[in-house]
């Protein structure tokens, strides 16, 4: 029996599926599932932060935790990331960070020094206090995890893309790789510019322009636009020739790494030219690569040609119990 030959966006949209970066993302499910929560639960489960109403606008809580080959690994660049990626989550949100706690596992102090210089440092450069959290310089072997906390007067969520919107990426390509998929812009960039880029995002919640969006996480573009589809009972259609990776970064690779500043937003068509001017003025890469659809199919589109990436109704990936569920 012959087999016919898949094309190479069905082989792109193949090895995505299967990459450990994107598949790493089903133990969600079964977290959530453990724990009794679904995406009506409190906080949201699914968004980049919980947002807990507060009266005035929301509250909003996050917390990352690090696979430790990784700080064992890179511990400075464990500790910075500790928090650039949880100022990230916040921002996700529409939200300012306020405050960050940490805990650290470590045998010893000189183990432990390099994770919390990283954490020191990434929290000046930021403007973003440590203000607590645990400690602990006997145990067997290093670990870090951080939490962080906001505030929002308007919300971005993963639960209100609307088909017919467009799908905007907006990543700072003025970086390189430090290691595995992480693309880092952010260690050569002066402070002033690392805050104003990060208050893009409740500026345009504020400003009426965005309601729906991630912070493109482990996963990258790919993982994270499924995210989104299943979060809002949506489909979403990817142009890869739309997508623009950096000089010398293949495509496949882009759509699968962690940019240290890079988000997806789903946005009404006649907000996009808005929208993707003010990062052009802040130097960052925005544009449309897609759209988002009816139904439930995550696709890549290319010269006429449609590959299935993921059908999250008929496979869940977050498994939080909504529409995609039913």
């Amino acid at each position: 029996m012959v087999h016919p030959v898949p094309s190479a966006l069905s082989a792109m949209a193949e090895a995505l599926r299967n990459h450990p970066s994107i598949r790493s993302k089903l133990g969600i499910a079964d977290a959530t599932r453990a724990l009794g929560l679904r995406a009506e639960s409190t906080g949201r489960i699914g968004d980049d932060a919980a947002a807990l109403p507060n009266g005035a606008g929301w509250d909003l809580v996050a917390g990352e935790g690090f696979i430790p080959a990784f700080v064992a690994d890179d511990p400075w660049f464990a500790g910075w990331c500790a928090v650039m990626v949880n100022l990230s989550d916040i921002a996700a949100m529409g939200g300012r960070a306020t405050a960050l706690v940490d805990q650290v596992w470590a045998p010893d102090v000189d183990t432990a020094a390099p994770v919390l210089q990283g954490l020191k440092d990434a929290s000046a450069a930021y403007g973003v206090p440590l203000v607590g959290g645990h400690t602990n310089l006997a145990a067997p072997s290093i670990g870090l995890a951080t939490s962080v906390f906001g505030k929002a007067t308007a919300l971005i969520t993963s639960f209100d893309a609307q088909p017919g919107d467009l799908l905007i990426a907006a990543v700072d390509h003025r970086g390189a790789y430090r290691n595995f998929d992480n693309f880092c812009a952010a260690l050569d960039a002066p402070a002033d510019r690392l805050r104003g880029d990060l208050d893009l995002l409740p500026t345009l919640a504020e400003d009426g322009l965005v309601a729906a969006g991630k912070d493109i996480s482990q996963g990258g573009i790919a993982g994270t636009a499924l995210m989104l589809a299943e979060c809002s009972g949506v489909g979403i259609e990817i142009d890869i020739d739309a997508v623009t990776p950096p000089p010398g970064v293949p495509i496949d690779r882009w759509l699968r790494s962690f940019p240290s500043f890079g988000f997806l937003l789903s946005v009404a068509p006649d907000q996009a030219n808005d929208i993707t001017a003010r990062f052009a003025a802040r130097g960052i890469e925005a544009s449309a690569i897609g759209r988002i659809t009816e139904g439930s199919a995550v696709t890549l589109t290319r010269a006429g040609e449609t590959a299935l990436f993921w059908d999250h109704a008929a496979t869940p990936y977050l498994g939080l119990g909504g529409q995609s569920d039913a």
